[in-house]
């Protein structure tokens, strides 16, 4: 019964680990950023009420991955570099506005090799509960076409 006891014991705590837990990114996958708002802080921008691309109205705060960051500095972003988009809703008050939920979030990484047909960076997106979006290959060519008008495909510039 002890034994018994035992292996159910270590099987559970196989299964329910965290760490034994893998997940398998499809080539043109971009995973969920965990602890990006630990990175810096490249900058805030706001679009109002009024602004043509509802999706972005808001407030955008973008944050960038030490091998992002060190892409800013040098004008040439290295591979492994990750860039987000936090996008949240604003809410009118009467002098300012102040934040609400999120909307989504957008993420740019760079990987040349699982990322060669877009110029050699991923995107993707992530609900407000962080659950991915699926983005289509066409939409994946729009982001793509977009940002080629980019030096090295990123709008933002790094706030002094």
């Amino acid at each position: 019964m002890k034994k018994y006891f035992v292996a159910v014991l270590v099987f559970l705590l196989l299964v329910t680990t965290p760490g034994f837990n893998t997940v398998t990114l499809k080539e043109n996958d971009v995973a969920y950023p965990e602890g990006y708002r630990h990175w810096t802080h490249v900058k805030s921008g706001f679009l109002g009420p009024d602004h043509p691309n509802v999706n972005y109205r808001g407030f955008n705060h973008i944050y960038a991955n030490d091998a992002a960051v060190a892409g800013y500095k040098s004008g040439d972003f290295p591979e492994g570099s990750i860039i987000v988009v936090d996008i949240i809703e604003a809410l009118a008050g009467d002098y300012y506005a102040s934040e609400s939920k999120r909307n989504h979030m957008d993420v740019m990484e760079k990987d040349s090799v699982r990322f060669r047909s877009t110029g050699g960076w991923g995107y993707g997106q992530f609900e407000s509960n962080n659950t991915p979006r699926m983005l289509t290959v066409e939409q994946k060519k729009t982001c793509y076409n977009c940002h080629l008008k980019q030096e090295d495909h990123v709008f933002s510039v790094l706030r002094e």
